[in-house]
């Protein structure tokens, strides 16, 4: 079994932004397909251009601050496609975290995993545990790889286990509130995501992480994951430094509004 190595700590450079900055970063990396069908390439060669997009966007991350990134890696619908397809994602999985455990501990990131991950071929599943462990005492950025995941799944199984602790006594149902069932999902601890990142340009939420992101600012762009950088990144960063966030209640009239903010925004938000 591997063991931990001694703590690194991050050198942190956070862009000059006015306004809020995201603690938690989370996003639904789409498009990977379409950016090799645009080229007349397999699939795979977009898969593949995606991983340079996951190493320079956790660096980044890491390098300005943020204290959590979770990416949307492979949901658990992502099964139902061909067996080719999910193999080759698998493979590209477990290499990825055998050539990238450097990348991480160099910038003082902790892996952790989410999701029904006993669905994982075992290799697979092996080299991830083995960076877990890595990285354990990392004091930097958490990475955070959503892995045979989905929304519905988490919270099925967390009613679950939240019911045979009922039907064991260890607590009863006027006992069961929000905080209660946070308790019994994937990653209990880590704070709820403020920017939700979707790319290639879909409106849709696609089973992530709902419970979690009730309250997420978001921020769509057209850009395929394989083309999401760092000045894509910056540019979702002002954005979200532009905003204010109200949690359901009201923000306080202002005599103006961030520079950052688009005009758009500001007539949305006059008339909200």
């Amino acid at each position: 079994m591997a063991s931990a190595q001694p703590p690194k700590h991050p050198q942190i450079v956070r862009p000059s932004l006015e306004g809020g900055f995201p603690e938690h970063i989370a996003i639904i990396m789409d498009g990977n397909g379409r950016w090799a069908r645009r080229r007349k390439l397999p699939r795979v060669m977009g898969h593949r251009q995606g991983i340079d997009s996951v190493r320079e966007i956790t660096t980044e991350c890491a390098r300005m601050g943020v204290k959590s990134l979770t990416l949307y890696a492979f949901s658990v619908e992502n099964w139902s496609r061909p067996a080719e397809e999910t193999g080759t994602l698998m493979s590209l999985l477990e290499r990825f975290m055998v050539k990238e455990r450097k990348t991480l501990e160099d910038n003082a990131v902790r892996l952790r995993c989410i999701g029904r991950l006993d669905d994982l071929p075992a290799a697979a599943l092996a080299e991830l545990r083995r960076t877990e462990e890595l990285t354990a005492n990392n004091t930097g950025l958490v990475l955070r790889l959503a892995l045979s995941y989905g929304s519905r799944a988490e919270l099925g199984d967390a009613c679950r286990a939240l019911a045979l602790d009922v039907a064991a006594g260890k607590l009863t149902a006027d006992e069961i509130g929000d905080e209660t069932l946070r308790q019994y999902l994937y990653d209990p601890d880590t704070p709820d995501p403020d920017l939700l990142i979707r790319t290639a340009g879909e409106m849709r939420l696609s089973n992530f992480l709902l419970w979690q992101i009730s309250y997420s600012e978001l921020f769509v762009t057209e850009k395929c994951w394989p083309d999401f950088r760092r000045s894509e990144l910056l540019e979702a960063l002002r954005q979200y430094a532009g905003r204010q966030r109200r949690f359901g209640g009201l923000v306080p009239e202002t005599s103006g509004e961030p520079d950052l903010v688009a005009d758009g925004d500001r007539e949305q938000r006059a008339s909200g």
